[in-house]
C-alpha cells in the first residue's frame, strides 16, 4: 500500500487512506479487523462514503450487530438489492445467491460497474453461527467469481469487505474457513471452484490499527 500521510488525532493518523485501500480492492476481497470498536465503526464508515463517492458504484451495507441467522442476514439483504421477494434460504430462484446476481438501473443512470458490500460486526455471526457464516460468505465470494469469470452478462465487479475485531482475524486464520477455500460439495469438486476455475476465494486481510501508527 502507498505512503499514507498523516495527521494528529483519533481514530487514525494516517489521512488519505481510503484510495489505498480501494485499491486492493481490484482484485481481492478484504478482511478489516481490529480489537478498537472505534476504529472498525471509522473505517468501515469512511470507506463507504469515499466508495459511494465514485462513480458507477454501488455500496450495499449490512449491520452484523442484527445479524445472527439466515432470516436476519436476508432481512438486511433484501434492502439493500433490489430484486425478486427473497426466501429464506441459499439456493434456488428466489435464495439468496440468485438475489446476489441480479442488477436493477434506476432511471435514466448506467448500470453500476462495481458492487461493494460492506459488512460492519461480521464477527457477531461468526460468534452465533459459524457455518452460516461460512456459507454465506462463500456464496458472496462465489457470486463474484462468477461475475467476473464464468458470466455472459454485462460485467459487473462484486468485492466484500468484512469488518471485525479479534474473532472475526481468528477466522480469517483459520485455513479450513470458507476465506481460505471454498464450500466442499460432497465427494465433488467445490461448485464455485467448478464454476469459474479459482482454485480458493482471493481474500486480503488487512490490520485496520496500521492506519493509527
Amino acid at each position: 500500500m502507498g505512503a499514507l500521510t498523516r495527521q494528529t488525532g483519533a481514530p487514525f493518523t494516517a489521512v488519505n487512506w481510503q484510495p489505498d485501500v480501494t485499491q486492493l480492492l481490484d482484485e481481492h476481497h478484504l478482511v478489516a479487523y481490529s480489537g478498537v470498536a472505534q476504529r472498525r465503526l471509522h473505517f468501515a464508515a469512511s470507506l463507504g462514503q469515499f466508495l459511494e463517492s465514485q462513480q458507477h458504484v454501488e455500496v450495499c451495507s449490512f449491520y452484523g450487530r442484527h445479524i445472527t441467522d439466515l432470516e436476519s442476514f436476508c432481512y438486511q439483504l433484501e434492502r439493500a438489492v433490489p430484486g425478486s421477494p427473497l426466501e429464506r434460504t441459499l439456493e434456488g430462484p428466489t435464495g439468496v445467491v440468485s438475489l446476489l446476481r441480479q442488477r436493477q438501473t434506476v432511471g435514466m443512470r448506467p448500470p453500476a460497474r462495481y458492487r461493494y458490500y460492506i459488512w460492519h460486526d461480521a464477527d457477531v455471526l461468526v460468534r452465533h453461527e459459524a457455518s452460516l457464516f461460512g456459507e454465506l460468505i462463500d456464496a458472496m465470494m462465489g457470486v463474484a467469481a462468477e461475475s467476473e469469470y464464468a458470466s455472459n452478462d454485462l460485467l459487473l465487479i462484486h468485492r466484500c469487505v468484512f469488518v471485525g475485531g479479534p474473532v472475526l482475524d481468528a477466522y480469517a486464520d483459520n485455513p479450513r474457513g470458507q476465506f481460505h477455500r471454498w464450500l466442499p460439495d460432497g465427494h465433488r469438486e467445490p461448485f464455485w471452484q467448478a464454476v469459474t476455475g479459482l482454485e480458493r476465494p482471493p481474500v486480503l486481510r488487512f490490520q485496520i490499527d496500521l492506519l493509527g501508527k
